[in-house]
């Protein structure tokens, strides 16, 4: 399967909560890139996983996420 970016809305308010994101996803091989902006509160996920497996992964943190599509 191959690689795509995803871009996800997640809460985040700190550098904290962006490397919390970065640490769940950072479990997966398969993730390539964790890219995490706290000012627009986004995050990109390049991976062959697909967006609702990536959203459960992200779902771990505890904070609000959604699936905005695909870069």
């Amino acid at each position: 399967m191959a690689a795509k970016t995803l871009e996800f809305k997640m809460e985040m308010t700190c550098e904290g909560c962006a490397n919390t994101a970065k640490k769940v996803l950072g479990k997966q091989e398969s993730v390539t890139s964790i890219v995490t902006d706290v000012s627009s509160q986004t995050v990109l996920v390049t991976s062959p996983l697909s967006s609702e497996e990536v959203l459960k992964i992200l779902e771990k943190t505890g904070k609000p996420v959604e699936y905005i599509g695909e870069k």
